[in-house]
């Protein structure tokens, strides 16, 4: 079997066929670029592995708690 890339790491929602937001890690992609983060309007987000761990580490700490939470 052939080695997939960009290789798919993680589908959100995923609930639907609408082509749902996915994360995906391009190793053949410059390093500032290996990280993917397509949406379901055919845009896309890339970022080095080291941006997106600040993004993730900031996010595990309530950065982004505000996005999540229902308008009252």
């Amino acid at each position: 079997m052939a080695d997939v890339n960009p290789e798919p790491i993680a589908t959100f929602c995923g609930n639907c066929n609408c082509g749902c937001p996915q994360l995906f890690l391009d190793s053949d992609a410059p390093e500032d670029k290996r990280v993917r983060i397509t949406d379901d309007f055919g845009q896309q987000v890339q970022m080095s592995e080291e941006q997106f761990a600040d993004l993730v580490a900031q996010a595990k700490a309530g950065a982004l708690d505000q996005l999540t939470v229902a308008s009252a």
